[in-house]
């Protein structure tokens, strides 16, 4: 049983690295204007059980940024 518990500790806090990407969306007198997006894995959005065109909700809390539906 502690094997079981042990496996199941890892799998549930397996940690999934994304990056954050951006690109220059326009420039206006001599300032850039960033665009900024996360590639969410498709594993991740089924289990959260997102579809496209949904409304989320990000707010900061210290040091980490929490994306919620809305």
């Amino acid at each position: 049983m502690f094997r079981y518990r042990k496996a199941y500790i890892l799998v549930r806090y397996l940690i999934i690295v994304m990056r954050l990407l951006s690109q220059t969306s326009r420039e206006y007198k001599g300032t850039k204007y960033q665009k900024f997006w996360v590639v969410i894995p498709n594993k991740l959005i089924e289990k959260l059980g997102w579809k496209t065109g949904e409304d989320l909700e990000a707010e900061i809390k210290g040091d980490k940024l929490v994306i919620e539906k809305d």
